[in-house]
């Protein structure tokens, strides 16, 4: 059987397509809204298995890394198939090594930045003006939200210092990127995510993002104990390396965030290597690479 998911640019409408034909293909997968962007576009998220706990796979927080959505549609469509079908992932039987956890998938936390990328000014609606004057017209390269604010510098983890950084590096007011909003959690994209975690129990979250092929994994020492052991094995399987996060990269991401507020780990996977956005082209031969790992982080 053929797979659904494709290396091409999945805009906002054909996304929503594409989930609704994974959902068509493999019945159990559930999709659901776990709120509404800046513009008014639903944040999707799908589950398969429900349980007590699940493990939680995010992408797409920056516009200009809408090839994460890409692979992580590529692995729901072979993880959740294969536990349909009660087959294998890597050598995994995903419906034996899940047992009674759950899986909660987010291909795109941020579909108006990701619109934004890939349309242009055609993805910014009545506020293509004011985008273009953000981004001095370089659309392809647009991270933050339809606001001028970088989802992932608007998580409440050490986010009072990161804005300071923020402004002892100019950055203001609303921007392409790097812009932490006015106070934490300022945005619907960030209120969505926060409010699914605080909805299910989350045994352990991964962020994907692009790109550099490293893995993020602590937090202020908050990460608990096996943390370090995950981000290891999953850095043995990929070939990735591991990595600490310094100056504008450091607090108001997710990671951050539920490490601190959950005490459990957390990941940061940056894919890829080159610049942002990365050729689409090269989604299915990036997610190729890391298959192994992203099965092996679902079931740990």
């Amino acid at each position: 059987m053929k797979r659904i998911v494709k290396s091409v640019n999945y805009d906002y409408q054909k996304m929503k397509k594409y989930i609704d034909a994974l959902c068509c293909r493999i019945p159990s997968l559930q999709s659901f809204c776990i709120g509404k962007s800046c513009a008014g576009r639903d944040i999707t998220a799908l589950k398969i298995n429900s349980a007590d706990e699940y493990v939680l796979f995010a992408a797409a927080f920056h516009g200009s890394e809408h090839i994460t959505s890409n692979i992580l549609l590529m692995f729901i469509e072979d993880f959740c198939t294969a536990f349909a079908q009660n087959h294998s992932l890597c050598g995994i039987n995903i419906r034996k090594a899940l047992g009674n956890r759950g899986v909660i998938f987010v291909p795109r936390i941020n579909p108006d930045g990701c619109e934004i990328s890939i349309n242009g000014a055609l993805g910014c609606g009545k506020e293509a003006g004011k985008i273009y004057k953000l981004c001095n017209g370089d659309f392809a390269h647009y991270n933050a939200n339809l606001r001028g604010v970088d989802i992932n510098h608007n998580f409440d983890a050490g986010w009072k210092k990161l804005h300071a950084l923020e402004r002892k590096a100019g950055i203001m007011g609303p921007a392409s990127t790097r812009f932490g909003g006015v106070h934490p959690h300022s945005e619907p994209e960030t209120i969505a995510l926060v409010k699914l975690c605080k909805e299910y129990t989350i045994h352990h979250a991964l962020a994907l993002h692009s790109q550099g092929e490293v893995i993020y994994w602590d937090y202020n020492g908050l990460e608990g104990k096996t943390a370090r052991r995950m981000a290891e094995i999953m850095a043995t399987v990929s070939g990735y390396a591991l990595d600490v996060p310094v100056g504008l990269a450091t607090g108001g991401g997710f990671k951050d965030w539920f490490i601190s507020e959950y005490l459990r780990p957390a990941f940061t996977i940056e894919v890829g290597k080159g610049q942002n956005p990365l050729p689409v082209n090269d989604a299915e031969r990036i997610y190729n690479g890391i298959c192994e790992m992203l099965t092996i982080s679902a079931i740990m």
